[in-house]
């Protein structure tokens, strides 16, 4: 029986391969859409890890978390130095991080940040972060390259660069007279750090320490060097990460800081945000596994017809297979 099976399927062999393919690509499709699926929650939810709060000005915890993790999208004010000063000193928090955003080079967003941002900044669980050539920040003018700005734009430590004022992939209002040079390239990590370029917050300072209400004071022209030995203290962030001694302490510290009385400002869970904007987002996910499972069916349907032609063109082969003695079974 299992020897006139195989027969059967050598005597029809280009149309059982065709078949065969169709229900592989159809399947292979169906578990590699899923494995995307997958591999794209697990990497959007670990873009930030060990964060308990993140804190910003008065918006939205969605527009909060974009722009100062995904730095997607501006924020609609910055926190003065002083009130995150007055936070970080409170008993509860045992590390900050501040970063400022509103530059950019080339499409791609310049953070300020300080020295801490790479010694306690976490993803994917407790990964942090390691450079892959050079060393991290210590001049006002040194600039650390996550791994894809290094990778497209071509750039190798020593590399000078200019940044530009906004966040446009296109600017006509350049820094060009205080140029940064690359002093490290972090590693490949999957997160919004490969697209951005790091400098320190004095950086951020010392390049608008000649510029009022966004644009450059006309005849008035600071030299780098002159900028290394002034007081570049900056004057307000636009967000700043949090890590508390204690976990138990989240709710507090989130409560206290939603009811500063100085300024308006929002204290958010970066899962509790990730989770709301995988909601919205996660419409893309659905339609796309919807997509391969239609492709399945599709791929099934084929071989259906497959055998159902085949079956009426076999009509004379079954008839022989019966009268030589061939049962149902045999012939099924």
């Amino acid at each position: 029986m299992f020897a006139l099976a195989v027969k059967s399927f050598r005597n029809r062999k280009f149309t059982t391969i065709l078949t065969i393919v169709s229900i592989a690509l159809s399947v292979t499709l169906l578990l590699g859409v899923e494995r995307i699926r997958k591999e794209a929650r697990t990497s959007f939810t670990n873009t930030i890890s060990g964060t308990d709060l993140i804190v910003g000005a008065r918006s939205g915890p969605v527009q909060l978390l974009l722009y100062s993790v995904f730095r997607i999208g501006n924020a609609t004010n910055n926190i003065s130095w002083e009130s995150y000063r007055e936070i970080s000193r409170n008993p509860q928090v045992q590390w900050t991080i501040p970063i400022s955003l509103g530059d950019s080079h080339k499409g791609y967003r310049v953070m300020g940040t300080n020295t801490d941002y790479f010694k306690f900044l976490r993803y994917a669980g407790r990964r942090g972060l390691e450079l892959a050539d050079g060393r991290i920040l210590e001049g006002v003018f040194d600039a650390v390259l996550g791994a894809e700005v290094a990778r497209m734009l071509n750039y190798h430590v020593g590399d000078p660069i200019i940044i530009t004022h906004g966040a446009g992939e296109v600017s006509f209002i350049k820094h060009d007279d205080k140029p940064f040079k690359v002093v490290g390239i972090l590693k490949k990590t999957g997160t919004p750090v490969d697209q951005t370029i790091h400098v320190l917050l004095e950086a951020i300072e010392a390049i608008h320490i000649d510029w009022q209400e966004g644009a450059p004071v006309p005849g008035q022209s600071i030299s780098p060097e002159k900028v290394r030995h002034m007081d570049l203290t900056p004057k307000a962030i636009t967000a700043f990460f949090v890590g508390l001694k204690s976990r138990i302490a989240v709710f507090g510290v989130q409560r206290l800081v939603n009811e500063y009385p100085k300024e308006p400002l929002l204290a958010i869970l970066p899962g509790v945000a990730l989770q709301e904007l995988w909601d919205l987002i996660g419409v893309a996910e659905k339609a796309l596994l919807a997509v391969s499972g239609f492709v399945v069916i599709v791929g099934l349907s084929g071989m259906l017809i497959a055998l159902m032609t085949s079956l009426n063109e076999r009509r004379r082969e079954m008839a022989i297979l019966r009268s030589v003695g061939a049962r149902p079974m045999h012939v099924f």
